[in-house]
């Protein structure tokens, strides 16, 4: 099977659209299938693109313009060039308004089947955009199939279109993502000591999105009662969201935080395990992987009941819920599960079990399959 797959982000992107994307289709190479990824970055000149050969997906990059329109017209070019050149059996793209516009439009005027994924802020915030509205609608009218991750996001999208809405949970690499012993030396690289406070964590892109304002105003609630620090794998961003965290920091300098920067997908693992708590305050979310990928490694998950969390977690079984801005309740949350220790293994135990019966790459893959073949795409 050749497939085309589009998405708006991949890595070394941030985000995580770019590393579903790249998850399913090397998953897909690895099964057996020729899988072509393009993505457009602001890395590259928009007269330029560039193709990287690997194990796994083959990943085109090219340039985006300053103009939207003028990127989506070059994707849309790139995508019937290489079919005119090797004819692809179906386009899969991931996220609405771009990706998922031009994947579906492509297919039709291909004739070959098109696949789109929602994925989070393509429904929940961009169809609220007259400039991008449109596009979704095209999206969910026009293609074959429509996917998401999360039962929130299938309703949303089903306010907006009646149509089935099919459900794919996120996989994870549970053989990568897995309970592991502390990694001393990155601990003492970090200055992350468990001797002296405990460490709760939290692992993405911080922005106002994902709980900016509430993971530092609980974390300060939290650190009057225990001896705790906060440990952030990842950035802060740009703009307004690092602003007001470096103020947070200048006006608060006895707290601990460690902010990491960029860590690489692969090396996350050995960053969870430096984690007592794991917490993930988002205001709205699709599927979160850093909550998954948590699990999977045991931790104790405090999150709050949006998007897929609600598929996710089953509140004080295999991770905690939270109220959704609510500073005090995340550090309530946190004190308790630290003050139990004992607790905190078992549900780091169930949480582990969770992501191995439900949230699988094999899983994600298989479904994935099975709608590739329910369009009439032979393997």
């Amino acid at each position: 099977m050749k497939i085309a797959s589009l998405s708006e982000k991949y890595t070394p992107d941030l985000g995580g659209l770019a590393i579903s994307a790249g998850r399913l289709g090397d998953s897909l190479a690895v099964a057996g299938h020729d899988v072509r990824l393009f993505a457009p970055t602001s890395n590259l000149p928009a007269t330029i693109q560039q193709t990287l050969h690997s194990s796994g997906a083959h990943v085109t990059r090219f340039g985006a313009h300053k103009r939207m329109d003028d990127t989506l017209v070059n994707w849309f070019e790139l995508i019937v060039e290489e079919h005119q050149r090797e004819p692809f059996d179906l386009i899969h793209a991931y996220f609405l308004p771009m990706a998922g516009f031009v994947g579906t439009y492509a297919g039709k005027y291909l004739n070959i089947p098109s696949v789109v994924s929602i994925r989070g802020n393509d429904i929940e915030r961009a169809a609220f955009d007259p400039s991008k509205f449109s596009h979704v609608m095209y999206a969910l009218q026009n293609a074959n199939a429509v996917t998401t991750n999360a039962s929130i996001l299938a309703k949303k999208a089903n306010a907006f279109i009646n149509r089935e809405i099919l459900i794919i949970p996120n996989g994870i690499d549970t053989n990568l993502f897995k309970p592991m012993e502390r990694n001393t030396f990155l601990a003492e690289t970090l200055d992350v000591q468990r001797k002296t406070s405990n460490v709760i964590g939290f692992v993405g892109e911080l922005r106002e999105k994902k709980g900016l304002t509430t993971l530092l105003s609980g974390y300060a609630h939290l650190a009057k009662k225990l001896p705790v620090s906060l440990l952030i794998v990842g950035e802060v961003r740009e703009g307004e969201d690092k602003k007001f965290f470096d103020e947070f920091r200048k006006s608060n300098p006895e707290y601990r935080i460690t902010i990491t920067g960029h860590v690489p997908h692969k090396d996350l693992p050995a960053y969870y395990s430096l984690m007592d708590v794991f917490v993930h305050p988002s205001l709205r979310d699709g599927m979160p992987n850093a909550v998954l990928e948590a699990m999977a490694c045991g931790k104790t998950v405090i999150a709050t009941p949006v998007g897929g969390v609600l598929d996710i977690i089953e509140d004080g079984v295999n991770g905690m819920l939270m109220n959704v801005g609510d500073a005090k309740d995340l550090a309530e949350k946190a004190a308790e599960a630290l003050s139990q220790p004992e607790k905190r293994e078992a549900v780091g135990r169930s949480a582990r079990e969770a992501v191995m019966s439900q949230f699988t790459l094999e899983k994600e893959l298989q479904a994935n399959l099975h709608i590739y073949a329910s369009l009439g795409v032979k393997s």
